[in-house]
């Protein structure tokens, strides 16, 4: 089977983008903005095993790297097709642009 892929990466100063650069490559993606790519990858049974196992082989990774992907998924045979997103390597870490937002507290006072 084949399954559009999106991929957002991560692998900071000192990654091995050559290697992930050939891997993608290899896999005809597309650049879709900085640091991510969609890309068709071909599995035979399941689709996240199948995809790690290929990236390890291919580029030198460490518990610093990120990769993230957007697959598709259906919860049974038939169903509506949907997309779900998983950190294949490494994990989710706080957003650059947490503590921007104004927040509003009301105020209650409590009168008897």
């Amino acid at each position: 089977m084949k399954k559009l892929i999106w991929m957002s990466y991560d692998l900071g100063l000192k990654g091995d983008y050559e290697n992930l650069y050939d891997w993608l490559d290899s896999h005809q993606a597309k650049e879709c903005g900085d640091n991510l790519a969609a890309f068709e990858f071909e599995f035979e049974h399941d689709l996240l095993k199948e995809l790690a196992e290929d990236l390890k082989t291919k580029v030198q990774l460490d518990k610093a790297n990120r990769i993230y992907v957007i697959y598709p998924y259906s919860d049974s045979p038939g169903s509506c097709m949907r997309r779900k997103g998983k950190f294949l390597f490494g994990k989710r870490k706080p957003a650059p642009w947490s503590g921007y937002a104004t927040r509003y507290e009301e105020d209650i006072d409590d009168e008897e």
